[in-house]
């Protein structure tokens, strides 16, 4: 069995390592094979997440921020410490230089501290079979190159993701059946929610919720199948509850979210998703939606306190995907394709946010190129 690092960014909840190995244990996977890397923050005692790995024997650490500048510093990438933002979300981009510099690790994770499996999943084994599956799968595309991830039941709930642009919305999906031939075209697999959804803070409004979550609840029955989007199409990935192969990470990095100079928030796993999606796209390569389900147990805060975060970045968030939708590259190498579309971002993103996400992707692809072999 080939072995997986899990990302998880947390500052409340210990309990989320538990939830994860209670599944794992229930299914028979292989716990051996998971190491779970914990990013919390200086201010967090780091001690509630290492009792909950030795209780549960499990391998794993935990890295405050002082420990992950420590890390790059020992490693020689002290120079780019910048470019993993500070008390964000995004700060997962550190677990994709942990990935890189650890090759034992074929897979990685990406979970959040407020999801749980469901009952009925193998989490671990549901995404490694998503990223090692061949056969026939559900195929969508749309009018408009964008495709809702909610698709198949949207006349019930009438919801669209967070980051999916509102110039796009009233798409019409068309629905094929696609062959996945090769073992290991899938790149990334990744698994939808129950309970609360994923929205953005307006449409969370628009919901009629004051309190950051939304009052429209999303249940297993919500959810048909899985299913890929066809080349040319853009698709919302959300990093609560994701799996990827070590090879997409130079085209996955998680954008300076919150600590930046233009005070956006919110649209990290987004873009990154954007720019997984154009470059797979170009490869020949597949994302996997659908299953397997968490359990999203959002916890309110305030609508408005969202709205501020994302606010200054919803103008940016519409031209994202346009800003590359064009790029074509001779080469099929991940790392070159991805520098093609961080330069067009540097050079003519459409907004000045847009362009200073281009430049630090640009310095992100420095890394991956000192670490070179271990991608």
């Amino acid at each position: 069995m080939e072995k997986s690092l899990i990302v998880i960014p947390t500052v409340r909840n210990a309990g989320v390592i538990s939830d994860y190995f209670k599944n794992a244990s229930l299914n028979k996977y292989p716990t051996n094979d998971l190491f779970f890397l914990i990013l919390t923050e200086d201010h967090i005692n780091k001690e509630a997440y290492r009792i909950e790995l030795k209780e549960n024997g499990l391998n794993g650490d935990v890295l405050n921020q002082s420990d992950r500048d420590k890390f790059m510093k020992e490693n020689r990438i002290g120079d780019y410490i910048d470019i993993i933002p500070k008390k964000s979300h995004a700060e997962t981009s550190f677990g994709l230089i942990y990935h890189l510099f650890h090759q034992e690790f074929q897979y990685g994770f990406f979970i959040d501290d407020d999801t749980a499996p469901t009952n009925s999943s193998n989490y671990f084994g549901d995404h490694i079979k998503n990223l090692n599956f061949t056969g026939e799968i559900e195929s969508t595309s749309s009018n408009n190159g964008w495709v809702n991830v909610l698709y198949q039941t949207y006349k019930q709930h009438k919801l669209y993701p967070r980051g999916y642009p509102y110039s796009k919305m009233g798409e019409k999906i068309s629905i094929k059946k696609t062959n996945i031939k090769i073992q290991g075209s899938v790149y990334i697999s990744q698994g939808l929610w129950t309970n609360v959804p994923d929205l953005d803070a307006i449409r969370i409004l628009m919901d009629g919720d004051l309190n950051g979550q939304a009052k429209t609840r999303l249940t297993p029955e919500h959810y048909k199948n899985n299913f890929i989007v066809e080349r040319n199409n853009f698709i919302t990935i959300c990093s609560m509850n994701l799996a990827f192969r070590r090879n997409i990470i130079p085209a996955f990095y998680q954008f300076p979210m919150d600590d930046n100079p233009y005070h956006v928030g919110r649209f990290d796993d987004i873009w990154s998703g954007i720019v997984a999606k154009k470059v797979l796209d170009h490869i020949n390569k597949y994302i996997i939606n659908g299953f397997p389900l968490c359990i999203h147990n959002k916890a309110p805060r305030s609508t408005f306190k969202d709205i501020l975060a994302e606010s200054p970045g919803y103008e940016s968030n519409e031209y994202f995907g346009e800003s590359i939708k064009g790029i074509k590259s001779d080469s099929t190498d991940i790392l070159d394709i991805t520098e093609a579309i961080a330069q067009e971002l540097s050079n003519n993103g459409k907004t000045p946010f847009i362009k200073y996400c281009g430049n630090y992707m640009k310095r992100w692809l420095n890394i991956c190129r000192k670490v070179g072999g271990n991608i």
